[in-house]
């Protein structure tokens, strides 16, 4: 089975989380939270916007970047602003790591420095700063998962009071 991580570097704002979190568990990707945390674990606007998803979502928490990479060998891909390579250019292998930094700043610069070929950036106006957290993180996913071609998810939904094939 496919293995895609989610990676959330010093995250700083519960409701981000917690909709990275959501789409995590919708898509069976693995959320990694690296310390420290701008919130309590137990914040109830993180469960909030996590719904009742919990029990579908396979986290893992460390107390900073060094925990987690004594932990995790990658390969790593840094979603940041300051990246050269478009994120739909890049081939995720399966296992691969999505990693974004904080939301007021972004990831180290060291860190993208030492890894210019594994920084990727998604298009967007010069003007803009950047894109929320969470967006961009549903959108690394989903390009991920397209590529892959939707392992173990469902691609077709249903009527809740009518049958598709009764308007073919």
């Amino acid at each position: 089975m496919a293995e895609l991580n989610i990676v959330l570097v010093e995250p700083q704002i519960p409701q981000n989380t917690g909709n990275i979190a959501r789409t995590c568990a919708a898509t069976n990707a693995r959320l990694h939270l690296v310390g420290p945390l701008g919130f309590q674990i137990d914040d109830k606007k993180l469960k909030r916007a996590g719904l009742d998803y919990w029990h579908l979502l396979d986290i893992r928490h460390y107390d900073g970047w060094a925990d987690f990479t004594a932990q995790n060998e990658g390969p790593f891909y840094y979603f940041t602003t300051k990246g050269q390579t478009v994120h739909s250019d890049v081939a995720y292998p399966d296992g691969c790591y999505l990693v974004f930094g904080r939301e007021d700043a972004g990831l180290p610069e060291e860190l993208l420095f030492a890894h210019p070929d594994a920084c990727v950036r998604l298009p967007m106006l010069a003007a803009a700063r950047s894109l929320n957290l969470s967006n961009t993180v549903a959108i690394g996913v989903y390009e991920v998962l397209r590529q892959w071609g939707y392992p173990t998810l469902h691609s077709q939904g249903k009527l809740t009071r009518y049958n598709w094939e009764d308007a073919r």
